[in-house]
């Protein structure tokens, strides 16, 4: 029993792991295409997570997360460095192209929950017609755990709180009159990220129920 608890607890940071170095490359990828290599330059396309390895936000706290029977798991990996002064010298990248860069990282996310949620939701009947992917059935749980770790680093960052992607998205859409917004966000960006993780994160609780359920079904 407790080898098998062992071994959830290194899955399920595994998991995690992987799904945020996918979500960082994938700000590099679009910062390249945008016209950026600073990422590429920096070594920072691949996904050897070592290069995006953070000791506290990719290890440390999720294994207390795990440790502590949090319901959900909470990481970060290294920033993929990019340059918007970099980006083509064009009139909609200068106003949306680090919204891109920011949506590029839960798009990633988004884009592996409904692959494998997908999968999960149409597993009976995929077996029925091609039975030798019956051998997937003991891995049922394990992808269960990839899109659920996925809809909680989409959702997570997709909040409207610097440094999370979501700050950026908002800072392209909101108009040039409501810099004090922005201001306000970016200066007390510390204050509210700890205030959001600790008070009002176990709230979004029910909506990370309904997009798992969603996607993979009942």
């Amino acid at each position: 029993m407790y080898l098998m608890q062992v071994l959830d607890i290194i899955f399920y940071v595994l998991i995690l792991l992987f799904s945020i170095v996918i979500h960082e490359v994938s700000h590099g990828l679009m910062a390249r295409k945008l016209g950026d290599k600073t990422a590429e330059h920096e070594g920072r396309l691949t996904l050897n997570p070592i290069s995006h390895i953070d000791p506290l936000g990719s290890i440390i706290l999720p294994l207390l997360l795990v440790i502590s029977h949090s319901p959900f798991l909470i990481g970060w990996a290294k920033p993929v460095p990019y340059n918007p002064y970099n980006f083509f010298d064009k009139p909609w990248i200068r106003k949306w192209g680090e919204a891109l860069v920011a949506f590029a990282g839960p798009l990633s996310n988004i884009t592996i929950l409904i692959a494998f949620g997908l999968f999960l939701r149409f597993f009976t009947q995929i077996v029925a017609v091609l039975p030798f992917l019956s051998f997937f059935t003991p891995a049922v749980s394990l992808i269960s755990t990839i899109v659920l770790v996925n809809i909680v680093l989409a959702v997570f960052n997709l909040v409207p709180i610097p440094p999370l992607d979501g700050s950026k998205i908002l800072f392209a859409i909101l108009p040039h009159s409501m810099y004090e917004v922005r201001e306000f966000l970016e200066r007390y960006s510390l204050f509210l990220s700890l205030f959001f993780i600790f008070f009002l994160w176990q709230y979004l609780s029910p909506l990370i129920t309904f997009f798992y359920y969603l996607v993979v079904g009942i």
